[in-house]
C-alpha cells in the first residue's frame, strides 16, 4: 500500500477521530493535511478487483476470500453496493464489537503516516477525555494506539481532542478559552488556562447519533445520511424534506445537550480559576461544518444561563484539520 511519501523527517499531528483520522505536517511556513475516512468494506476477491484497485491507488488489503478496501473510498462503495461501512471506532474508542478494528486501524495508520523517516522523530495522537459524568477507562484505546504507532518508529505523545482545538487557535489568548471538537462519535470539550486543561470531558451525542436517529427515522442507511449530510446540509429551521428534517432535528438535540453538559460541567467544576475578562469558544469538527451550526449553537447557549462570560463564539480556521493542527503544534513545541 501507498504510504505518506511526503513525511520530510518533521514533528507531526495525528488526529485519530471515529470518522476520520487526519495527518498534520509542516512544509516551511505551510501547513499540509492527509486524511482518510475511518471506515472499510470488503468485497469478493478476484484477480481483476485486485489489480484495478492497485492502479487506482485505492487504498486495501487481501483478507482470504475478501478484498477489504480502507479508507476514502470505502463510504463510495457502500453506496454503491447499499451496504453500510464497517467502523475501527465506537463513540471516540477502538470498537469492542468490529473482529477487524486493530487490523484495520493499523493498516489506516500505516497508509496516513508511513514509516518514521527519522530517529526519534515526533508525533503528538488525539484521545478523547472521558464522557460526563463516567468513570470510562481510555487505557486501552490510548495504549494500543501508542503501541501501533511506536512500531511505525516514531516517539509518540497522546494529546486530549480538545485542547488540540485550543492549541490550533487560541494562541492570540495564550491558549487560554474553551475548545470544542464536535466529531462523529463524540464531542469533546475542553476549558484551558494558560495552555493547562482545567476542565476536560466528552458527549456522545456526536455525528454518528445524528446519522443513525435520522436514518431509523426516515428508513436510510446511516452512510446513506452521512454522506447527505456531508453534501450541503443546513441549519435554517423546517425542511420540507423528511431526512433534511431529521437531520435537523437531531443536530439541535446534540447541540441542547453539548450546552447542557457545558453548563452542567462548569457549574460542578472546583476547579475553575477566577477570571478577569470573557473568554473566546471556538468550534471545530466535521460535525460542526454545516453552515449555520455557529449560529444555532450561539442561539442555544445564550437561551441558557451560562456560568461563564465570553468574548466571542466563532468557528475554527478549517474545522476539519483543527485537532490535527493543535497536535502538531504541540509536537513542533515539544522539539
Amino acid at each position: 500500500m501507498k504510504s505518506n511519501d511526503q513525511n520530510n523527517g518533521s514533528a507531526l499531528g495525528l488526529d485519530v477521530g471515529t470518522s476520520r483520522v487526519c495527518l498534520a505536517q509542516r512544509s516551511g511556513e505551510e501547513y499540509q493535511y492527509h486524511t482518510q475516512l475511518n471506515a472499510f468494506v470488503t468485497l469478493p476477491y478476484s484477480r481483476i478487483t485486485e489489480s484495478v484497485l492497485k492502479k487506482e491507488g485505492i487504498p486495501h488489503s487481501v483478507n482470504g476470500a475478501e478484498i477489504v478496501v480502507h479508507g476514502n473510498e470505502s463510504e463510495k462503495f457502500a453506496d454503491l453496493m447499499d451496504i453500510e461501512t464497517r467502523r475501527t471506532m465506537d463513540h471516540g474508542v477502538l470498537s469492542s464489537t468490529e473482529s477487524e478494528s486493530l487490523n484495520m486501524m493499523r493498516e489506516l495508520i500505516g497508509t496516513l503516516v508511513g514509516a518514521s523517516s527519522t530517529e526519534k522523530q515526533k508525533l503528538f495522537f488525539t484521545v478523547p477525555a472521558p464522557p460526563l459524568g463516567a468513570e470510562e477507562n481510555l487505557t486501552y484505546h490510548e495504549a494500543t494506539l501508542r503501541q501501533i504507532i511506536s512500531d511505525l518508529g516514531y516517539t509518540v505523545t497522546s494529546i486530549n481532542e480538545a485542547l488540540a482545538t485550543v492549541y490550533a487557535e487560541l494562541e492570540s489568548t495564550n491558549y487560554t478559552g474553551i475548545g470544542i471538537s464536535c466529531g462523529g462519535g463524540l464531542c469533546n470539550v475542553c476549558f484551558s488556562y494558560l495552555s493547562i486543561p482545567v476542565l476536560s470531558f466528552s458527549m456522545k451525542k456526536a455525528g454518528d447519533y445524528i446519522d443513525s436517529s435520522a436514518a431509523s427515522m426516515t428508513g436510510e442507511r446511516a452512510t446513506r445520511i452521512r454522506i447527505l449530510k456531508e453534501q450541503g446540509f443546513h441549519l435554517n429551521g423546517y425542511f420540507s424534506d423528511k431526512i433534511q428534517q431529521a437531520i435537523g432535528v437531531y443536530y439541535d438535540d446534540m447541540i441542547q445537550g453539548l450546552v447542557n453538559g457545558m453548563k452542567e460541567a462548569l457549574k460542578s467544576s472546583r476547579k475553575m480559576p477566577k477570571l478577569n475578562r470573557p473568554l473566546p469558544l471556538v468550534l471545530s469538527g466535521g460535525s460542526a461544518l454545516p453552515e449555520g451550526f455557529r449560529d444555532r449553537f450561539e442561539t442555544i447557549l445564550k437561551g441558557q444561563d451560562f456560568p461563564l462570560p465570553l468574548s466571542e463564539i466563532r468557528m475554527a480556521a478549517d474545522p476539519l484539520h483543527t485537532a490535527a493542527r493543535g497536535a502538531l503544534v504541540a509536537a513542533l513545541s515539544d522539539m
